[in-house]
């Protein structure tokens, strides 16, 4: 069994078509063929059914794909390793990210890392952190960034807890005041970012905790547009202290204190998955962006709510 039979294979299962594969590999098809036909000697079994001009994979084949597709990642791998010990500058790095991390710290992250590793490729894919775990789990990415979660087959690495705050307009009465009770919040038009997101969850709870139902008037999927809703007066919101930084600053939102001491807070990390052989541009990458991290705190840099402890 060879790597170009695999890709073969691969490209064959899917574009559903002998031609249409030989035609994108550069191949004739009769080589295209052999090949496939050699890969089906290997492993004992047929891997395609032919159905007139097209063709589509077997019971044999359908069990073969994931195996296959996940020998090219490893190869892949593999290639970038050896490029890293000859050049660790010299390297990609896939990175899946909560959207929130992705919009408001990885940009940073990023270009600490670069400093020191100029010649990195990086390519982000985002979601919600449970997509980002699953992005692990299936090696579409060398390391996760999200909310802490916990998989047999994943190790994680803590970074920091990003604190959900009450977020209202300056000039709110409450933002006035300085301070606002869970039953005068649950009064207010509450505006919740992404109904399917750790925050929300986190809301609902603190709500369901202390015996309220909030008045829920909007739910956004962008914490941009939830922003903008707040800095027009039409309503109040929940969000991450490192998403408001900027709005703080310029005095277009505030946050409020809750008077009964409700904190909440997110524990966030990065996820990799376990290996004999760890990725060593991924864990450069988490010693880079934890050593970035504890700068912040010392510095108490306004761009990141990272506490001391």
């Amino acid at each position: 069994m060879e790597l170009h039979q695999i890709e073969t294979f691969l490209h064959v299962a899917e574009l559903g078509s002998f031609s249409r594969a030989a035609e994108v590999l550069g191949l004739t098809q009769p080589t295209l063929s052999a090949r496939i036909q050699q890969l089906e000697k290997d492993v004992g079994q047929r891997l395609f059914e032919r159905l007139g001009r097209g063709v589509r994979l077997t019971e044999a084949g359908r069990a073969f794909l994931p195996f296959a597709e996940k020998s090219l990642v490893v190869i892949g791998e593999g290639r970038d390793a050896i490029v890293m010990s000859q050049n660790p500058s010299k390297a990609r790095l896939r990175i899946g990210s909560a959207r929130v991390i992705g919009a408001y710290l990885l940009p940073d992250l990023l270009e600490n890392f670069r400093t020191e590793y100029p010649g990195v490729e990086f390519a982000i894919s985002t979601g919600r952190s449970h997509e980002v775990l699953q992005m692990v789990l299936d090696e579409e990415v060398h390391l996760g960034l999200g909310r802490t979660l916990s998989h047999p087959e994943l190790q994680s690495t803590y970074l920091y807890d990003e604190e959900i705050v009450f977020v209202t307009h300056p000039e709110h009465p409450l933002a006035v005041r300085g301070v606002a009770s869970v039953h005068e919040i649950a009064r207010e038009p509450l505006i919740l970012y992404d109904r399917e997101s750790t925050y929300y969850v986190l809301i609902t709870r603190v709500c369901r905790e202390a015996g309220i139902v909030p008045k829920v008037i909007m739910n956004l999927d962008s914490v941009e547009a939830t922003k903008k809703m707040i800095e027009r007066g039409l309503g109040v919101s929940f969000l991450p202290v490192s998403t408001i930084r900027t709005e703080m600053h310029l005095g277009t939102v505030a946050s409020v204190p809750i008077a009964e001491g409700h904190r909440v807070t997110l524990p966030t990390s990065a996820m990799v998955r376990k290996s004999i052989s760890p990725n060593p541009i991924a864990e450069a990458f988490i010693g880079s962006m934890t050593a970035s991290i504890q700068a912040l705190r010392e510095r108490k840099d306004s761009r990141l709510a990272v506490p001391a402890c």
